[in-house]
Parts: structure tokens; sequence; C-alpha cells
């Protein structure tokens, strides 16, 4: 079994940062990719950025590129998701998700909790 434990979420005003963690723990995958997603109330989930465990590779989300940044400590089993000039329309519940595929298709059922970040003008 994966846990995956996210933190660091809050209220935040426009133009504000944060940075949201996201601990890994149990089943071990040789290669994996992790992403994060984001999902406003009423809304579908979104890819927001996405990293590759092995290599540090990433990508972002269109709506996300420029301003948040991903990244991974190895050492710790953690993916951190740093988020600035943040914008109302950032306001959602942010999860983890671990891809054992690790090609970013993010098919596998390994969620997080999430954690809820609200961004007031």
């Amino acid at each position: 079994q994966v846990q995956l434990v996210e933190s660091g979420g809050g209220s935040v005003q426009a133009g504000g940062s944060l940075r949201l963690s996201c601990v890994i723990s149990g089943r071990a995958f040789d290669r994996f990719a992790m992403g994060w997603f984001r999902q406003a109330p009423g809304e579908e989930r979104e890819f927001v950025a996405g990293i590759r465990w092995i290599d540090g590779n990433t990508r972002y989300g269109a709506p996300v590129k420029g301003r948040f940044t991903v990244s991974r400590d190895k050492s710790k089993n953690t993916m951190y998701l740093q988020m600035n000039s943040l914008e109302p329309e950032d306001t959602a519940v942010y999860y983890c998700n671990l891809d054992p595929s690790a090609d970013y298709s993010f098919l596998y059922d390994y969620w997080g909790q999430g954690t809820q970040v609200t961004v007031s003008s």
C-alpha cells in the first residue's frame, strides 16, 4: 500500500505564497512520477504539476507555469509545490498522486487526502 500525506495548505491574500508538501510512505517503486492536482468546488480535478522521481524531470499545467515550482527531496520521500503569485483562481483542494508508470499518465488510484488552499482578493 502507498500512503500520501499532504500538508502546507492555508489562506493567503492574492500575490502571496505557500509551499505544499506530500510525504510518501509504504510500498516502494523503482520508477515513478508524482503529481499535484487540484479541484475547486463544482470543477473537474485538474493537473497542476508533476515530477519524475528518478531524474527530476518536471511538467506543469498552463495556468501555473512560471508561478509554481515542483521539487522533491529523495532523502525525505517528499514532494513539494512552491506556489508564488497566488491568485483567487488558485483556490482549491490540492492533492498529490503517485504514478508507478512514471509517464505522467496518473491513471493509478494513489491519492492523498488533500489540503485546502484559499486565496482571497
